[in-house]
């Protein structure tokens, strides 16, 4: 029997990321929890966030919880947006919006290297089990490119490619997302339990 796992999120793209690397388990989304609450990220980083939705999801719950807490860090601004990445450009996490307000920040710097960070937290009957993080390096493009991918995935170029990552397509990118690097760190896990 598969191994279920509900992701502590609404995001279908994030839950697709997800589905297709842990391929050996049954990934669910949150609507596999009756009523789920809305987990404020009240975190000032990612694995504090990741822990806050992870908890109190699978306090709801009999199945394994991931949550993960990503986003997008700029060299040239300090970090940011950091664990403000889904809300850049204001509450209503406009991928639009966000975009436009990262190259408006970026004009005139000629320092565009950046990453994109993921913690991954597990937890199961209201108590964290684990973290993992992953990390991918690269660079803020000029102009958004291609339409695959969701959030910064337009303007954001691995070490190693000129195209975005939202021109690379999906297997490209779950193969060197910080996501699938931090999800390697679950995989690993998932079947030292097993």
């Amino acid at each position: 029997m598969k191994q279920r796992v509900i992701v502590a999120t609404r995001n279908a793209h994030k839950v697709e990321e997800i589905r297709a690397i842990l391929s050996d388990c049954e990934v669910l989304d949150l609507s596999a929890v009756e009523d789920p609450p809305e987990v404020e990220e009240t975190g000032t980083t990612f694995v504090e966030n990741a822990t806050l939705k992870a908890v109190a999801i699978s306090a709801l719950t009999d199945a394994l919880v991931l949550s993960d807490d990503s986003g997008l860090e700029v060299d040239a601004l300090g970090g940011e947006p950091g664990v403000y990445s889904s809300r850049y450009a204001g509450e209503d996490g406009n991928d639009a919006l966000n975009n436009a307000k990262l190259l408006r920040e970026l004009t005139g710097r000629e320092d565009r290297t950046a990453r994109f960070r993921c913690v991954i937290v597990l937890a199961q009957g209201g108590q964290a089990l684990a973290d993992f993080s992953g990390a991918v390096e690269g660079r803020i493009l000029q102009d958004g490119s291609g339409g695959g991918g969701f959030g910064y995935d337009p303007l954001f170029a691995p070490t190693g490619h000129d195209q975005s990552f939202a021109e690379l397509g999906e297997e490209v990118k779950n193969g060197m997302s910080h996501r699938a690097r931090a999800l390697e760190g679950v995989v690993a896990w998932l079947a030292a339990k097993s």
